[in-house]
């Protein structure tokens, strides 16, 4: 039954990622305040805590505040240091391990809000015929390091300062003043107050045109590129810092084929070459959302896996990839659609 209405795992995922939409952007509802403040301040992907009727907290807001309100006053009563910030901190990374632990990184391919936004434009943009746009080889290792940058200083550095009295007190949270999930998740709630620019200060005017900027270009970007904010996500920087501690893993065994072949690597939502060279552990890179796309479009037996406490969930196959060749062949045609990603596979005999 399940097999008939999913019958791949991309269309299962989006399921899920529409799911999950409805109750990190809607779950306060039927969670009430209380709850989602008490027990949800640390999921590992962007679920808003502006957005006045969610049902979960990102990570990210808790760990600025946590250094922007409570570094300054910690250090003025020294014996306080332990309660205001390690056992906070302690106890928002170890709420965020809890989830992160039997999901690993999928939060950010099946759970995040902003990546099921991204997802549903770039489907929109496919349905409207825009041109597919991948990053080659160069210009995606240019793009990384901006999610580590982000991570450090808008997450990390400006509220450490801002606690420390150093910088502004504006600067409390820029991450969440330029999130583009900040807008879309109250946008999806009927909520417009998020996306009015203030004009008291100049550092509130700055941050806020910065988002609104953002959440523009991210919008427009989703229509002819895959998750474009995913790729310099600081959560996803996040995210990786602890992805070899889950016991869920994506794995890669090494099969002379894969130099000729390169399927994997073009189906990869994030552009991740690497999936098409690299084995072992290796193959699961710090971009990677664990969407499985890699493992679905695999044309070869066992070769890429998902796996859990080291049993396999999900698994490459030469049935689903002849499947997928099916799908993406119209009915009554021999002609297959203008999507890069299912070359012909290398056969038996090389």
């Amino acid at each position: 039954m399940l097999k008939t209405i999913f019958p791949t795992l991309t269309r299962f995922r989006f399921a899920i990622q529409i799911l999950m939409l409805f109750v990190t952007v809607y779950g306060g509802v039927l969670l009430g305040n209380y709850t989602v403040d008490r027990i949800s301040q640390a999921l590992p992907s962007l679920a808003c805590a502006y957005d006045k009727s969610t049902g979960d907290h990102c990570i990210l807001i808790v760990n600025q505040h946590q250094f922007h309100h409570r570094i300054g006053e910690a250090l003025v009563k020294a014996q306080e240091v332990t309660y205001k910030i390690l056992i906070p901190t302690m106890i928002s990374v170890a709420t965020f391990f809890a989830f992160f632990f039997f999901l690993n990184k999928a939060f950010c391919g099946w759970v995040c809000p902003m990546g099921t936004v991204q997802e549903i434009v770039y489907r929109i943009g496919r349905k409207l015929g825009r041109p597919l746009h991948r990053f080659d080889r160069g210009n995606v290792g240019r793009v990384r390091p901006v999610k580590w940058l982000l991570l450090l200083v808008l997450v990390l550095g400006l509220p450490l300062l801002a606690g420390l009295g150093t910088v502004s007190n504006e600067l409390g949270d820029p991450f969440c003043q330029v999130c583009p999930s900040r807008l879309a998740t109250t946008l999806l709630t009927a909520d417009t107050e998020q996306i009015a620019v203030k004009t008291s200060s100049g550092i509130g005017f700055f941050l806020g045109a910065l988002g609104n900027t953002l959440f523009g270009f991210v919008i427009i970007a989703a229509l002819v590129a895959r998750q474009p904010f995913c790729r310099i996500c600081p959560l996803l920087s996040w995210n990786a810092l602890f992805q070899r501690l889950s016991p869920m893993q994506l794995v890669k065994k090494q099969n002379d084929k894969c130099d000729k072949c390169s399927v994997c690597e073009k189906a990869c939502p994030m552009d991740i070459h690497e999936i098409g060279r690299e084995y072992g552990r290796k193959a699961f890179h710090e971009d990677c959302t664990l969407c499985g796309r890699c493992v679905e479009f695999c044309p070869d037996d066992d070769v890429i896996q998902i796996k859990f406490l080291g049993m396999p969930l999900f698994r490459s196959s030469r049935e689903q990839y002849k499947y997928r060749v099916k799908l993406e062949t119209p009915e009554g045609t021999s002609k297959k659609r203008v999507i890069p990603i299912l070359p012909k596979p290398v056969s038996d005999n090389g």
